[in-house]
C-alpha cells in the first residue's frame, strides 16, 4: 500500500472543496486534493445555466464558467489533485483510504475538510406507492442526461417539488421542446430561490400547484400517468381530490442529504437538523482535526456562499494543522422559534466573533430577527419577509462566549416600527 503524509486533505472537489484547498494552500499548508469524478469541479460542471459568481466574483458565470474560475485558482496556487479516487475509510486519527489507479493509498492528514457534497432524495425515500416504470428520475440525474450526455429524456414531464435544480430542469425542458405540465409542491409555498420560481416557471408559463403531492404511479414499461391529490397542513392526503395526469416522465425534486458516510466512520457528531457536522464557529467538528464545509455541511442555495465558507475553513484548518489552536469545547448555539437551524451550532469559548447562518421555519412577513447573547440583545433587525429557501447570514462581534447565543424570530405588529 502506497502511503503519503499531508497536512491537509481535502476530500471533494466542488465549490466549498476547492476553496478549501486553495486557502489551505494559500496558508502555506501542504495540501492534497482528492475527488472521485475524473474531473474538477463537482456538480457545477452539469449546471449550464447562470447565477453562478454574483457575490464571490461580481461575475454571472454559468457552472462550468464558475469551476473554471476556481480550478485556476487551484492551479495557479499550485494545489496537487488527485482524480478518479476514492476515499472508501476515515478514522478519528486522520488516516485516510483511498483507492487510486495505482492501488490502495494510506494518507495520514494532520487535518482533514469533509468537503463531499450532498445526494438527492429518491422516489424510495418517499416511499410513493404504484409500479416500478421506466420514466422517473432525480432532477439533478436527469439535467446529467440532458446537458451533460446530449439524452431526450421524455416528451410530458410531471415534476414533484419545487426545489431550485427542479425549477431549472423545468426552464431546460421547456427549451428543448418537452411539455412541461405542471410542477407539484407538497408545501404551501415554493421551497426554491424566489429569482427561480420567476425565471424558470413564470416566465414559462409553467404551473405550479402547491400543497399536493403525488400519490400513485402508473405503467408497466414506461410510465404513463401519476396520481396527484391536495394535502392539509399535517400532510395528510384529501383522496376526494385526486387527479390523474398523464405524462411518460417524472421528475423527483425534494430536497437535498449531506453525504456523510465518511463523516460517521470518523466519529463526527452529526446535527439531525441539517443531517451534516456538528461545528464550532471554525468549522472543526466534534472529532479533533476533522473539519466541514458547503453542502455536505448543510444545504447552501449558492455555490458561491459554498466557496466562501471553504476560503474560511481552508484558513482555520492550516492554522490547525500548524499548531495555532486546539480543540476548543464551546457552549451550543440555541435555536429560538422560527429558525429551522443555525451554523455553527457551538461557538468556541476562546472567541468573540461569530459568522451565523441559518433558515427560517417557514415563510415569515413582517418580523424581527433577534440574536440574543445571555440577556443581551446583540442583533436586532426588521424584515419585511423572510422565507426558508434563502440561506440568512450575520457577523456578530464582541459576544460573551460564556454566554449562551439564541437566534429566534419574533413576530410583530404592522404598525410597529
Amino acid at each position: 500500500m502506497i502511503e503519503k503524509k499531508v497536512d491537509i486533505a481535502v476530500i471533494g472537489a466542488g465549490p466549498g472543496g476547492l476553496a478549501a484547498a486553495v486557502s489551505a494552500k494559500e496558508s502555506g499548508a501542504d495540501v492534497l486534493l482528492i475527488e472521485r469524478n475524473p474531473f474538477l469541479g463537482g456538480i457545477l460542471i452539469q449546471c449550464i445555466h447562470d447565477g453562478f459568481g454574483l457575490h464571490l466574483f461580481d461575475k454571472n458565470y454559468t457552472g462550468p464558467e464558475y469551476a473554471e474560475e476556481m480550478v485556476n485558482r487551484l492551479e495557479n496556487a499550485g494545489v496537487p489533485y488527485l482524480t478518479n479516487c476514492m476515499v472508501i475509510d476515515l478514522n478519528e486519527k486522520k488516516e485516510l483510504t483511498v483507492v487510486t489507479s495505482k492501488g490502495l493509498m494510506k494518507l495520514i492528514a494532520k487535518a482533514v475538510i469533509l468537503a463531499m457534497g450532498c445526494r438527492e432524495r429518491t422516489r424510495g425515500a418517499l416511499e410513493i406507492p404504484g409500479t416500478r416504470p421506466a420514466g422517473i428520475y432525480t432532477a439533478g440525474v436527469a439535467q446529467n442526461l440532458v446537458n451533460i450526455q446530449n439524452l431526450r429524456i421524455g416528451n410530458d414531464v410531471v415534476i414533484l417539488g419545487s426545489g431550485d435544480v427542479g425549477l431549472i430542469m423545468a426552464r431546460r425542458l421547456k427549451i428543448e421542446g418537452l411539455n412541461v405540465i405542471r410542477v407539484i409542491e407538497i408545501l404551501p409555498y415554493c421551497s426554491g430561490l424566489v429569482r427561480n420560481r420567476v425565471q424558470c416557471l413564470e416566465d414559462y408559463g409553467i404551473p405550479l400547484t402547491l400543497s399536493s403531492t403525488v400519490i400513485d404511479i402508473h405503467g408497466k414499461d414506461r410510465l404513463e400517468a401519476v396520481t396527484m391529490a391536495k394535502v392539509d397542513r399535517d400532510f395528510n392526503v384529501d383522496h376526494d381530490t385526486t387527479e390523474k395526469i398523464d405524462c411518460d416522465t417524472l421528475l423527483l425534486s425534494v430536497g437535498l442529504i449531506p453525504e456523510n458516510e465518511l463523516s460517521k466512520k470518523a466519529g463526527v457528531n452529526l446535527d439531525n437538523r441539517t443531517s451534516g457536522a456538528l461545528v464550532d464557529n471554525f468549522y472543526e467538528t466534534s472529532t479533533e482535526g476533522i473539519f466541514s464545509c458547503g453542502n455536505v455541511l448543510h444545504i447552501h442555495d449558492v455555490a458561491d456562499y459554498a466557496s466562501n465558507e471553504g476560503f474560511f475553513v481552508g484558513e482555520k484548518a492550516a492554522e490547525y494543522a500548524k499548531g495555532k489552536w486546539k480543540h476548543s469545547g464551546g457552549k451550543p448555539v440555541k435555536i429560538g422559534n422560527g429558525i429551522s437551524y443555525v451554523v455553527p451550532q457551538y461557538i468556541r469559548n476562546d472567541c468573540n466573533e461569530v459568522e451565523l447562518k441559518f433558515r427560517v421555519t417557514q415563510p415569515f412577513e413582517n418580523v424581527r430577527i433577534i440574536v440574543k447573547n445571555g440577556d443581551d440583545v446583540v442583533f436586532k433587525k426588521r424584515v419585511l419577509k423572510v422565507i426558508p429557501s434563502e440561506m440568512n447570514i450575520l457577523k456578530l462581534k464582541s459576544i460573551d462566549p460564556e454566554k449562551d447565543v439564541e437566534v429566534k424570530i419574533v413576530i410583530i405588529d404592522k404598525n410597529i416600527n
